[in-house]
């Protein structure tokens, strides 16, 4: 019994029994005030480091004189924007907190107990939790093997074969967080083929706008086609306004209909709408970020392969690369340099270390304290 005389973790559902707080790894704010003013390079969360449109900075600003009013709760002016982009009506549409809060409501509304949600061996971690949190179970497909081409990626004939008649979800990133690896058109579309019509396919899509690989292609296309197939975008890391949590899911108008039902009054804020709807104006601005990001991102692959590591493919604004069994401690010593990376043991990957592309000075930073940690004081 707790000091309370109240047992609360009895009284939580079955499911969020299962669960554990979310862990943000490093204290980011008490680490930037220990180094200071630029003193520290972030290369941990993905974030895009070119930062918004020009425009966003002046669309929040006008918006600050209706601080006093409720933003938007149908959010029209930025579904117009995005059916407009994607070729799909107002109704496909529903805008979400992030697309984490989305992708956690698809298994509260599709999933519960006695359901099963499946997803790839190194999917999203929130793909689990929201499993966890729903009560349903979860069913973890292998991934590609280590010397695979697309090492450690989705291998969709496996994840075809996890489907039970008990699956209600599917949970499939495109590309893929941790990894950075992605599957091309034609193994998706044959995917889609094996997959009974009453179990839904959800396609993350948070690091679309940055894939360049000449197989790769939405699955948004495709929805006419699959009335069970779900696609989820995020405003914050190609349109670099992660500070804002502004997603969106696109999906069959029924399927969407239903989740308007869970979804929060006012989940998007109206500094995220105005950002957001600023952002898709200026394509120039999103079109040199990726340039920059493809850019760097192979630059800094080769460097690291250079020095030894394995580098996984990636077409995000990240890489996942192997240190081996000092990655542990390797980590702590880029912290004290003032440089942070994302561990991956939690994602059963305790030799890697997930590195964001940073803009040239940063990689150069890491690098830098790479070569200091390697050679010693």
């Amino acid at each position: 019994m707790s000091a309370s005389g109240i047992d609360f973790e009895r009284l939580a559902g079955s499911g969020i029994r299962k669960l554990r707080a979310y862990d943000p790894g490093h204290d980011l704010v008490a680490l930037r005030r220990r180094f200071g003013v630029g003193g520290l390079a972030e290369l941990g969360s993905n974030e895009n480091p070119y930062g918004p449109s020009p425009r966003v900075r002046e669309a929040i600003l006008a918006a600050l004189d209706d601080l006093h009013r409720y933003p938007d709760p149908l959010g029209g002016d930025l579904k117009r924007i995005l059916a407009a982009k994607h070729g799909v009506a107002s109704a496909q549409l529903l805008l979400g907190n992030g697309s984490h809060e989305l992708l956690m409501q698809f298994a509260q509304v599709f999933a519960g107990p006695g359901a099963s949600v499946a997803a790839s061996q190194y999917g999203f971690a929130v793909y689990a939790l929201a499993a966890q949190a729903s009560g349903a179970d979860f069913i973890a497909a292998p991934a590609f093997p280590r010397r695979h081409a697309m090492a450690r990626g989705h291998d969709l004939d496996a994840i075809a074969d996890a489907i039970a008649p008990s699956t209600r979800l599917v949970y499939l990133a495109n590309p893929n967080n941790p990894t950075g690896t992605w599957y091309g058109a034609a193994a998706f579309a044959a995917f889609m083929g094996k997959v009974p019509e009453n179990t839904l396919v959800v396609v993350d899509e948070a690091y679309a706008e940055l894939a360049d690989a000449p197989d790769y292609a939405s699955a948004i296309p495709l929805i006419g086609r699959y009335p069970n197939l779900i696609v989820t975008r995020t405003f914050s890391k190609a349109y670099a306004l992660a500070a804002l949590r502004i997603g969106y899911a696109v999906a069959h108008a029924e399927l969407i209909a239903v989740m308007e039902r869970v979804r929060e009054s006012f989940n998007v804020n109206a500094m995220g709408l105005a950002a957001a709807e600023a952002a898709m104006g200026d394509a120039e601005h999103l079109r040199a970020g990726c340039a920059a990001n493809i850019e760097r991102r192979d630059a800094l692959a080769r460097a690291l392969r250079d020095r030894g590591h394995g580098v996984y493919p990636s077409q995000t604004n990240f890489l996942l690369v192997e240190f081996g069994p000092r990655s542990v401690a390797l980590e702590s010593e880029l912290v004290e340099r003032g440089v942070v990376l994302r561990p991956m043991a939690g994602y059963g990957l305790p030799e890697c270390l997930r590195i964001t592309v940073g803009d040239a000075a940063e990689n150069a930073r890491l690098l830098q304290a790479l070569d200091g940690v390697r050679n010693g004081p």
